[in-house]
């Protein structure tokens, strides 16, 4: 059992978990992912590492309630214990030897990224963060990126916070602007990642994406998380979750992202049901 050492809610769909792990702790990096349950009899889902501290044996995770799990989980409170916390599982996101990178991050995708950002901080990376959310009640983190960015963007649709529109947009400013990045990594919704790349692509800058499709095991068996890259079959479990983005089929993987919406939403409102039922019976 794990226990729950510290909670916080980010914004109204985004918390924040401090879980008690202490061998996950110990061998944790940035880029890699744990796999838990919410309950003994729960769905395995997958949990990017949002954060680890090794003295304290403690993994951060983030996460959106978008899902029955996802609800479950964030229903719980600090001193709580979820049965399953499994990892650090795939590979670590590759960060030597790099001088000067930029870092966009999507919406919860941010949480994935900040680790990143940071890790590339401590080893006197010049790091430029953009971050794009759809307004300002769903911004995360911004002070955590300010704190590890050499320069910091913040972005929203609606211009609430930052600059109005999408992140590609100062990508590409800084892109034509004579900004020398060793690598773009971008992280957040498919659609997002794809049009990152296709900002990159033109002018030949290296531009790493991070993908996280359904999995099951996390050990490459299931074929949960299968997704073409450079028109070959890898596995995002044990082959990434970093890929090189311009050799992802991004159409093909939002295609098979798709396949279980209906199911996951029957799922949440089963589960939401069952909470309001709770709820209402004291």
């Amino acid at each position: 059992m794990y226990r729950i050492v510290y909670k916080k809610v980010l914004n109204p769909t985004v918390v924040l978990m401090d879980i008690e792990a202490p061998l996950v702790a110990r061998k944790a990096e940035a880029g890699q992912f744990i796999i838990l349950r919410a309950d003994e009899n729960g769905e395995r889902i997958p949990l990017t590492v949002a954060g680890y501290d090794r003295d304290a044996g403690t993994v951060r995770i983030i996460f959106q309630v978008v899902g029955a799990t996802t609800k479950k989980l964030s229903a719980k409170e600090e001193g709580d214990f979820i049965p399953d916390f499994v990892g650090p599982l795939g590979r670590p996101t590759e960060v030597e030897g790099r001088k000067k990178v930029c870092i966009v991050g999507g919406g919860v995708g941010c949480a994935i990224a900040l680790p990143i950002a940071q890790k590339l901080c401590s080893m006197g990376c010049t790091v430029h963060s953009i971050i794009g959310f759809r307004s300002k009640d769903l911004l995360i983190l911004e002070e955590d990126f300010a704190a590890c960015s050499d320069r910091l963007t913040v972005m929203t649709d609606d211009g609430s916070a930052g600059r109005q529109g999408v992140v590609t947009v100062p990508l590409k400013e800084a892109i034509e602007a004579g900004e020398d990045y060793d690598e773009v990594i971008a992280i957040g919704p498919l659609v997002m990642m794809k049009f990152v790349v296709a900002t990159t692509k033109p002018y030949g800058v290296k531009t790493t994406v991070s993908m996280n499709p359904i999995m099951i095991d996390g050990t490459g068996m299931c074929g949960g998380c299968r997704l073409t890259v450079g028109g070959k079959t890898r596995f995002a479990c044990v082959d990434g979750p970093d890929f090189d983005g311009f050799l992802v089929d991004f159409d093909e993987a939002m295609q098979r992202a798709n396949m279980y919406g209906e199911f996951e939403h029957h799922a949440y409102e089963k589960t939401c049901n069952l909470f309001k039922g709770v709820e209402e019976n004291g």
